[in-house]
């Protein structure tokens, strides 16, 4: 997996500021800057043919480079063993030292893996899966639908800065998808949701926990179908798209797609 920083590393940062805009850790890259290395790849434009809805064209992901050289598979696996150490309280994402990764990621994010969830304050996302700054591209909305804004980020998070899989992750006692249940009239916009969940109450029925879990294979199969950048991705094999639900009273994450290859290995 990637080197992160921890505690004890013997990579220290430059002394300056961790608010430093122009803070450089010595694990940079020689010579490199961060940000005319990212300007010139936003003039550079697409290698691969990888266009936007709205006709914007994006980087290809090997202008790119992620954290690692990982594969899909890889970044899935190391997700599995994140949630593994936060199920058994053995997290290994407080040891790393903050400050040098505030430096590290101040002007360029790496992240090897991006999740769709909801907006639910019981769903910390990092904690879940036990990475720390810059590893995980976060996109979360009640109910963890899919909509035009959603796509966007998460096209910016695997066409640009290279993440290998995303994870549509619903949960528990989501109140987005009780509300869409019952359909009565909420205030302001909250019943604006109400369409997005629908069709998986239409598929499931009205139990709540089929509703949420129907609701994360409808959301990531729309994002594979919606997207033409995410769908050219998983056909050059790049990228995984998947669903899963989050037990918040046990804290663990079970996928939902059932050709996903399980890990024999889950002791990370």
């Amino acid at each position: 997996m990637a080197h992160f920083y921890s505690k004890d590393d013997t990579h220290q940062a430059e002394q300056t500021s961790p608010d430093s805009d122009s803070a450089v850790t010595s694990g940079s890259p020689p010579g490199l800057s961060r940000r005319r290395k990212f300007l010139e790849m936003a003039v550079r434009g697409v290698a691969g043919g990888l266009i936007a809805p709205a006709g914007m064209e994006l980087l290809s992901p090997s202008s790119v480079q992620a954290q690692t050289v990982i594969s899909p598979k890889m970044a899935l696996k190391e997700l599995r063993r994140g949630n593994k150490r936060f199920v058994a309280v053995r997290m290994k994402s407080f040891d790393l030292d903050l400050a040098i990764l505030r430096n590290h990621t101040s002007e360029l994010q790496q992240p090897f893996a991006a999740v769709l969830s909801c907006a639910d304050s019981r769903v910390p996302v990092e904690l879940v899966f036990d990475q720390s700054i810059g590893q995980i591209f976060v996109t979360r909305v009640a109910g963890n639908v899919v909509t035009s804004e959603i796509i966007a980020s998460l096209e910016y998070g695997v066409a640009v800065l290279g993440a290998k899989v995303i994870v549509v992750m619903g949960h528990g006692s989501c109140g987005a998808v009780d509300a869409a249940i019952l359909g009565k009239e909420a205030p302001g916009q909250i019943s604006a949701l109400y369409p997005h969940i629908q069709p998986a109450i239409d598929q499931a029925g009205p139990d709540p926990l089929a509703v949420t879990k129907a609701n994360a294979r409808l959301q990531a199969d729309l994002l594979r179908k919606a997207s033409t950048v995410i769908s050219g991705l998983l056909k050059e094999g790049k990228l995984l798209v998947l669903a899963a639900f989050y037990n918040i009273a046990s804290g663990e994450v079970t996928f939902l797609d059932p050709d996903t290859d399980q890990d024999t290995d889950m002791n990370g």
